[in-house]
């Protein structure tokens, strides 16, 4: 399976660096994961949060190939608990799938088009940092749950 998660801005505290790093190594031997940071707009330049938003969706939508699964998270998005989205995962298993996390605003409403699914991991808003652990920690427990093995319990 070939997962890529395109994410704005690089992850700041160290905490979140080594968990993220943490999940990035256990995930290793069983998928191939890809992490795309791309550099966030700063508002100073953009002028106000939709501008910023309309600008980071654009570096988003010219990165995303073709043939890409992607999967949009947005608080709006559908939700799974953890044996449902092991179920999505691997029902998509062929596929070359996609996460997109917006940056500090959320994402542009002109990215939802392009989505093949939009997700939401949580009612609660979290921040777009603290979302790049959550769904890496999600995705090992998918792929424990896929393999029957016993990370999730």
């Amino acid at each position: 399976m070939k997962i890529r998660i395109i994410q704005l801005g690089k992850t700041k505290e160290d905490w979140l660096k080594q968990a993220l790093d943490h999940y990035h190594q256990r995930l290793q031997p069983l998928i191939s994961l890809e992490i795309v940071t791309l550099p966030d707009v700063s508002i100073k330049t953009a002028n106000n949060p939709v501008q910023v938003k309309h600008k980071e969706a654009n570096q988003i939508i010219k990165i995303i190939k073709v043939d890409e699964y992607v999967i949009l998270l947005d608080e709006q998005g559908t939700q799974y608990n953890s044996f449902e989205f092991a179920a999505e995962l691997n029902r998509l298993s062929d596929k070359k799938i996609v996460f997109v996390i917006g940056g500090i605003y959320g994402t542009d409403p002109e990215l939802k088009p392009r989505a093949n699914l939009v997700m939401s991991l949580s009612r609660f808003t979290l921040t777009h940092q603290m979302v790049r652990v959550v769904l890496a920690e999600q995705i090992y427990r998918a792929m424990m749950i896929n393999h029957n093995r016993s990370y999730h319990y």
